[in-house]
């Protein structure tokens, strides 16, 4: 690798570490013969849905940018070093590291130069040349440039495995505040130009064999979180109408780092929101996974998540109506429900009950939290109470049991599992 690529390297790929929107998951293009590479493996610094960390390069196009959004480091006022990598450059740079065994995949992003279709079309001919000519079937994800034609994002979902666009901030108010150059309606008409053709090649792979793959890992959004004052109602209920029009596989919600002196936002030096981010994903999982409703989790009377325990937990705490729930005769979706237990566990214990009533000692053994969940549930062999604790003792006992593994010894890393 000459220096000259080496220093490009350098800048591009730092630049592109504020993109977080690069989950590989769901994409199944297969090797052939001739071929290189196959998606199965999935990519770096990222996880497939099946828990495995795999290896990515991701870099930017370029650097150079015709927008001035505050919270972007590639903002045109910023005075930061600029490079552009060329075409050939790209692909070469992935073949090699691939050969290497270095990456499994390519993310892609890029500032936008010139025009969003100049931009565009060459992040189109990097993934066509790497398809086409170097017979590359590895993991690619694009990201749509806001404002390309529409000949033009059709093109890319031919080559891609995954495409993304930033909405950047939660609402308009928030996107005009930081960036007023940007707009909601056009990410949308971005969305809804991948999200129609997904259907139309669908459909017509249905009838017709040979019809190419278009986007086969879906498309995906990511949102810029406390750089303007959105609460978290705010945030998920966006993410939510999201995920409904545009049939998105995830939304992604980055912590903003300070990275500029601007009145708008918070001060450089202030931490980024890590744990606020952490309650925003395990909203997102409820949402996804877990039966629920965003209105249940975060409405007018409870705008903003609580940040000392998990969204679940927090719902139940508000709900004591619906519990203690009896393990033995309660249906998989309010077992979902337990604080405690996860989708796994649920499953297993709808399953074990075929083969008699479960005790505690079993419920152990299938991977529940048992410390947190005893509070909410009911087993064979449980203690009748007469008195149930009250919500705010059984936040403190748990607050207590759990503060030395989460918060007192590393408070920015929180589990996603409950």
């Amino acid at each position: 690798m000459s220096e000259r690529i080496r220093e490009k390297l350098k800048i591009l790929a730092d630049a592109a570490k504020y993109d977080v929107s690069c989950s590989s998951s769901g994409s199944n293009r297969k090797n052939t013969k001739d071929g290189v590479g196959d998606t199965g493996a999935g990519i770096c610094h990222t996880y497939t849905e099946d828990g495995r960390c795999v290896s990515l390069l991701k870099i930017l196009l370029t650097n150079v940018c015709i927008f001035d959004c505050a919270f972007c480091v590639s903002r045109r006022s910023n005075d930061v070093q600029r490079a552009a990598f060329t075409v050939d450059e790209v692909v070469e740079l992935t073949m090699n590291f691939y050969r290497r065994n270095y990456i499994e995949g390519l993310f892609l992003s890029s500032g936008i130069f010139k025009n969003a279709d100049y931009t565009m079309e060459r992040m189109v001919r990097i993934a066509k040349k790497l398809r086409l000519e170097q017979r590359y079937n590895g993991y690619i994800h694009l990201k749509t440039i806001p404002g390309a034609s529409e000949e033009l994002i059709k093109e890319a979902g031919l080559y891609a495995d995954r495409m993304s666009i930033n909405l950047e901030m939660p609402t308009e108010t928030g996107l005009k505040l930081l960036a007023p150059e940007k707009s909601h309606e056009e990410v949308k008409r971005d969305l809804g130009v991948v999200r129609d053709n997904l259907v139309k090649f669908n459909s017509e792979r249905s009838i017709i064999k040979s019809t190419p793959k278009f986007v086969p890992a879906g498309q995906s959004t990511q949102m810029v979180i406390g750089a303007s004052d959105e609460s978290d109602k705010d945030i998920m209920y966006t993410a939510r109408n999201y995920y409904k029009e545009f049939q998105l596989k995830r939304v992604y919600y980055s912590g903003y780092i300070p990275i500029s002196e601007d009145s708008r936002m918070p001060v450089i030096g202030t931490q980024p929101p890590l744990l606020r981010e952490n309650r925003l994903y395990q909203t997102d999982w409820l949402m996804r996974f877990y039966g629920f409703e965003v209105q249940e989790i975060l409405n007018d009377e409870n705008p903003n998540l609580d940040i000392q325990v998990d969204p679940k937990l927090s719902w139940a705490l508000r709900n004591p109506q619906y519990f203690p729930v009896d393990i033995n005769t309660a249906d998989y979706k309010m077992i979902l429900r337990i604080p405690g237990i996860g989708v796994k566990s649920a499953k297993k214990i709808v399953q074990a009950r075929q083969f008699g009533r479960i005790h505690e000692y079993q419920l152990k053994n299938l991977g529940v939290a048992f410390n947190r969940a005893k509070y909410f549930m009911r087993c064979s062999d449980s203690r009748f109470q007469l008195n149930d604790p009250e919500p705010m003792y059984i936040k403190k006992r748990i607050l207590e049991k759990s503060q030395s593994k989460y918060l007192k010894n590393n408070p920015d890393q929180l589990s996603l599992l409950f």
